[in-house]
């Protein structure tokens, strides 16, 4: 009886699609919900609402614990065995419930400590109670098959149920809690579709390896989860840094325009997750060349845009006041072109012949460097706008090098696996 599943990925081409989709989503409903809710919530109560928030991109960065990495390469390396995919799955949504428990707990005992979570508990508890089930989401799983489109309707239709029901029911401060329960509510429809596609696929999710084979999940991602929360944890020090050591205007005009650089990245990322699942399967270098090919003069393009154009970018964006950070701007650009090869060279390709290990090191590495540059800015008395931007740019070059470094030195795997795959 045959053991693979009965479904195939739509492509390279289609994921990435489906990725750019949800990633415009994720821009557009923000900026939705944003301008309606500074309107209608007083200043504190946002207050609260924006806090609470960024304290649950943390949590949210634990209970994922580099799963979208490791577990869509265990996935796509067992896709042809159904119900190892099914043991492979159990074992994740175990392990990420044990990591739900352990951040709730943490996120308990901090509120004991700060003010405006402990004055807020109820809102703080019902704002993780999504985060806990993005559990049953599974969407490295649906990564794993290449399955993109799932994950983007999905995505949509949660986000479109809990921002319109917002702007329906949230009128004023006695309704903040309808927030994070829109949330729940959508939250768990997404879960539904998600275990309807799961039985249209007729996985079996089992847990029989229990604790153990958990464990056994949460030591492989480990190592993947440092290399996220590295960059997680040294871009809030580098944020940090800069409301310590500068005036408001400053923190305000680089604050403007790290947003504009992180949302250009942005578009990067579907391109990333989408043929990582082919690299895994295929080691196949010429991916990333036909990608480099067709992409980096995009990015060049956008770059010299940026360039020549970065007033009224800044102007749109946000206000007039705002066009004086166009300096800082075109001091960024080399972030946006050194960051699309230094995304491509790290998970997809080394990443893809196990090279775990280095990818984690080249992104501590650069953010050593980062880190050793602000300090030393700091010291000397020379922690300015200007060459802050500029050892960002440094470091994202740094990143790139580190990583091509070692796709040079390990080059010839990527040739021994193709010549292995011809002879069969």
């Amino acid at each position: 009886m045959k053991k693979n599943l009965p479904r195939k990925g739509k492509g390279i081409a289609f994921n990435v699609s489906m990725l750019y989709i949800m990633n415009i989503a994720k821009l557009v409903f923000p900026l939705i919900t944003l301008p309606y809710l500074t309107r209608v919530l007083s200043v504190d109560c946002y207050g609260v609402v924006s806090y609470v928030k960024a304290t649950m991109v943390y949590a949210q960065l634990v209970v994922d614990f580099g799963f979208m990495l490791s577990g869509v390469k265990a996935i796509t390396e067992a896709r042809e065995d159904r119900e190892l995919v099914g043991r492979i799955t159990g074992n994740v949504i175990l392990a990420k419930v044990m990591l739900s428990i352990a951040s709730l707990a943490v996120i308990v005992t901090a509120a004991l400590f700060i003010p405006i979570l402990r004055e807020n508990m109820l809102y703080t508890i019902l704002a993780f109670i999504p985060i806990a089930l993005s559990t049953l989401l599974l969407e490295f799983l649906f990564r794993g098959l290449e399955l993109m489109h799932i994950i983007a309707a999905r995505y949509v239709l949660m986000k479109s149920i809990s921002v319109g029901l917002t702007l329906v029911l949230v009128k004023g401060d006695s309704d903040i809690l309808w927030i994070p329960i829109l949330d729940i509510l959508s939250s768990l429809v997404a879960i539904i579709l998600t275990l309807r596609e799961v039985r249209k696929l007729r996985i079996k999710i089992s847990f029989v390896e229990s604790i153990k084979g958990s464990w056994n999940s949460l030591k492989v991602s480990s190592i993947y989860f440092v290399s996220e929360a590295a960059t997680t944890v040294f871009g809030a020090l580098n944020t940090i840094l800069v409301g310590i050591f500068m005036d408001k205007a400053d923190v305000a005009y680089w604050a403007v325009c790290l947003q504009l650089v992180s949302a250009v990245r942005a578009m990067y990322t579907p391109i990333n997750n989408g043929i990582y699942p082919q690299m895994i399967k295929t080691k196949d270098l010429s991916i990333i060349k036909r990608v480099v090919k067709i992409f980096l003069p995009l990015v060049v393009a956008g770059c010299l845009i940026v360039v020549l154009f970065a007033e009224p970018i800044l102007v749109i964006a946000g206000s007039a006041k705002y066009a004086a950070a166009a300096p800082i701007m075109r001091c960024l650009v080399p972030v946006l072109f050194f960051s699309f090869p230094a995304m491509l060279l790290g998970w997809p390709t080394l990443g893809a012949i196990n090279k775990v290990r280095e990818t984690t090191k080249t992104t501590l590495s650069a953010a050593v460097v980062q880190i050793a540059g602000l300090i030393i800015l700091g010291i000397t008395g020379h922690f300015q706008i200007m060459l802050v931007a500029s050892l960002k740019s440094f470091t994202e070059m740094c990143l790139m090098s580190f990583r091509l470094r070692y796709c040079w030195k390990y080059r010839n795997e990527f040739n021994r696996v193709n010549d292995r795959e011809g002879e069969k």
